[in-house]
């Protein structure tokens, strides 16, 4: 049980430099609660520095920091966006590897006082129920379809209602219908989701995987 607010971090992507000034705006752990949203790597240039730095705060703050994966926590997108290669040229491709188990055991969801449900991607027409995230099995890779996948790459469509193919070519969309019945279904208030960078500040008794 915890009773301090906790800042919510979206898509980070290797950008070290904003992964430090965002500490120094909300504060350097253990004095602030963080929940990053996962996608830690590719795109930017300092992902090792990024991963390296949220993983050791992990180690040794694992109360004040929670990391959840993203779709780029997957060896088949990170292979082809950067962090791969970022690993390869600095250091070799056996960390790389190391890495990708790393990813396969990150948490996909955290439910916050038993009314925010978290994620880095979104809803699913598979998911019924909390119970179908706490069944999901680690370490494991990302399908390219279904529950696990969806979670990690849905996104809310603006206008839509109801299921849509994604202009991504993965996953899926969901209307505003879909996350009210969603919610009311399981007696839940929001959806918190990563495939963006935003900054929250909420205050709330308890946290958990």
């Amino acid at each position: 049980m915890i009773s301090l607010s906790h800042i919510f971090v979206g898509d980070i992507h290797g950008q070290y430099q904003d992964l430090l000034r965002l500490f120094e705006y909300g504060g350097y752990p253990p004095s602030a609660n963080y929940l990053f949203l996962g996608d830690y790597v590719d795109r930017g240039k300092q992902s090792l520095e990024t991963i390296c730095l949220l993983l050791a705060y992990k180690i040794r703050y694992p109360d004040k920091v929670h990391l959840l994966r993203g779709n780029h926590e997957d060896a088949k997108i990170n292979r082809i966006y950067g962090f791969y290669d970022e690993c390869k040229r600095r250091f070799n491709v056996r960390l790389w590897k190391i890495f990708t188990d790393c990813f396969n055991s990150l948490p996909v969801a955290a439910l916050i006082d038993e009314k925010i449900l978290c994620m880095h991607g979104g809803l699913s027409p598979d998911l019924e129920n909390l119970d179908q995230i706490r069944e999901i099995e680690r370490p494991t890779e990302i399908p390219d379809s279904g529950l696990l996948c969806d979670l990690l790459w849905s996104d809310p469509h603006p206008t839509n209602e109801g299921w849509g193919d994604s202009d991504r070519g993965v996953s899926c969309t969901f209307g505003a219908d879909r996350v009210a019945d969603f919610l009311d279904k399981n007696d839940l208030d929001l959806i918190c989701r990563g495939h963006q960078v935003i900054i929250s500040f909420l205050s709330w008794s308890s946290f958990q995987f």
